[in-house]
């Protein structure tokens, strides 16, 4: 049996390297994905059921006041408004700090950079009223809150 020559060894390594790169990878980065956001059913009493989600939140930089959102709204760190990849724009969240309890409404008018592992990214009024200023970081759990319980 021949030695293989040092020309197909580096092109078997490099095969080896785009197999990996392309099958094993985003399997890793999936398993990395679910372990950051999870959805969770939530237990109701009604026919439809809301949507759950526990994660890391942060708030947003005082740099994004009155820049463009992804909705086209202007952000205002005095408004109760909420970033995040997973639902859909317009959509009322409930946001529940777990160290402390507290909670508070928001409505979701922008979107996180997609590298973000968080689940969300409030305004400074929201994170406020949530209690993790000092911290800049908490782990919350979102839910997705009807309309017609949204007080004006």
């Amino acid at each position: 049996m021949k030695p293989i020559s040092i020309k197909y060894r580096f092109l078997l390594h490099c095969f080896t390297a785009i197999l990996i790169s392309f099958f094993i990878q985003p399997l890793a980065l999936n398993a990395q994905k679910n372990d950051v956001i999870k959805e969770t059913p939530a237990k109701t009493t009604s026919k439809k059921a809301t949507r759950v989600f526990y994660g890391q939140a942060s708030f947003y930089a005082n740099k994004f006041n009155g820049r463009r959102t992804a909705s086209g709204e202007i952000f205002d760190q005095k408004k109760f408004t909420c970033a995040c990849n997973v639902l859909p724009l317009g959509t009322w969240v409930k946001v529940t700090n777990l160290k402390n309890k507290r909670t508070v409404i928001v409505k979701i008018n922008d979107r996180i950079h997609p590298k973000m592992r968080r689940v969300a990214d409030l305004s400074k009024a929201a994170a406020q009223k949530l209690g993790y200023i000092s911290s800049g970081l908490t782990r919350v759990k979102v839910e997705v809150v009807d309309k017609k319980l949204i007080p004006r």
